[in-house]
């Protein structure tokens, strides 16, 4: 196999699991060039990533940082931009499978562009889906491309599901995160070190705070919905806490599949690579024998409302789900700060797309068509969650 790869976000979590796995692969004979590699600001990351990736393109986020760029990739041979455009660019350049990995509404237009090339798109970013779910499924059949799931939890499902037309419902698993057993009282006084401190994966500071409120979970429902076409009644959600199984599908003759693994990234991003092959990586193996039990509880929607936040979005519409997403990241980005408490961020959520509605609910409304309407609904979502969490404008 030999592929041509770029990565849009090469510095968070799945982005580094994504240098990992290619080095094993090259490691092992296979060829893989690299065309380009992304990200917001860390300099120092990016050029770690270049020396072991050596890229033809590098575009960091942060215009102003475009001379400090070229300085620190200077010997490399790496064409460097910054700004907007450079990410787009990125996402545009002749790869024929290209990691979408930007945190947030920003990976929107890079990973478009990528779409529209008709390539294979490794989708890692939820927003794409949580945001702009009908521009991007339109967009993927209309120019031919090949959207791979990288969550494990869709990943899973990506896997077993061997006949689409037969299926029941599926079941998305969540650990449960860190505050699984912790009272209402208990998690009002969480910091945001306990709240990053998953039991079971790691990742990046606002995920990890998603998973603990559940509305990673929420946003994944939403994710799968867009993904594989079923209804949001045949989309479940059950606390697994040993993260073994990562998905279910249930099929009409009460057969019932399940993709299970090590909580290791590497695994579904390594999957989402190669496939429609396998490769051999390095991961840890599923010793079922010293795992011992697999346990399962349905989700406390009282202690965690999230999940009940996203399916009342994703019911309402695209523009709902994309308020839900914009909304969610100004009340993690606050409680990181300090300006809010952890029960704070579904309340901030809540009360924004209530004020949205109060407001008239035009823009909740109506489907967005473009992505300047999904911008519309997004920073109108944005301005009502500060509004809600009391955060100046310019905060």
């Amino acid at each position: 196999m030999s592929r041509t790869v770029s990565i849009l976000g090469v510095t968070g979590s799945v982005g580094q699991s994504t240098i990992q796995v290619i080095e094993e692969l090259r490691a092992q004979g296979r060829e893989i060039e690299v065309e380009a590699v992304t990200a917001a600001s860390r300099l120092d990351v990016l050029a770690d990533a270049c020396r072991r990736l050596r890229p033809k393109f590098a575009a960091i986020a942060d215009p102003t940082l475009l001379n400090q760029a070229r300085q620190a990739l200077s010997g490399l041979g790496v064409e460097v931009g910054a700004g907007s455009q450079a990410l787009d660019e990125a996402g545009a350049r002749p790869a024929d499978w290209v990691m979408s990995a930007i945190v947030g509404a920003a990976g929107l237009a890079p990973t478009m562009a990528a779409v529209r090339r008709g390539v294979h798109v490794a989708l890692a970013n939820k927003e794409c889906l949580v945001c702009a779910g009908p521009l991007f499924i339109e967009a993927a059949k209309r120019h031919g491309a090949t959207l791979l799931p990288v969550d494990s939890e869709h990943n899973a499902i990506f896997q077993v599901l061997t006949h689409p037309e037969r299926v029941e419902r599926v079941t998305l698993t969540a650990s449960g995160g860190p505050f699984r057993t912790w009272s209402r009282e208990q998690m009002a006084a969480a910091s945001p070190a306990q709240a990053c401190a998953h039991p079971m994966w790691s990742m990046g500071r606002k995920i990890s705070v998603d998973s603990a409120t559940l509305m990673n979970k929420g946003l994944e429902l939403i994710e799968a919905f867009y993904l594989f076409g079923f209804s949001s009644q045949m989309i479940d959600v059950i606390v697994h806490p040993q993260s073994t199984i990562h998905s279910l599908v249930h099929y009409v003759d009460g057969s019932v599949l399940a993709q299970m693994a090590s909580p290791d990234m590497r695994i579904p991003i390594a999957f989402a690579l190669t496939w429609p092959d396998r490769a051999t990586v390095s991961t840890a193996r599923l010793d079922l024998a010293k795992l011992g039990q697999l346990t399962f509880e349905a989700p406390d929607m009282g202690r965690f409302p999230a999940l009940g936040l996203a399916r009342a979005a994703l019911d309402r519409g695209a523009a709902a789900t994309t308020a839900l997403s914009a909304a969610n990241e100004i009340a993690v980005d606050a409680f990181l700060g300090g300006r809010i408490g952890f029960l704070d961020i579904c309340r901030t959520v809540e009360g924004a797309l209530n004020q949205m509605e109060r407001d008239g609910g035009g823009l909740l409304a109506k489907l967005p068509l473009s992505f300047d309407e999904v911008a519309a609904v997004d920073q109108a979502a944005r301005r009502a969650a500060r509004s809600v969490a009391g955060i100046p404008a310019a905060a």
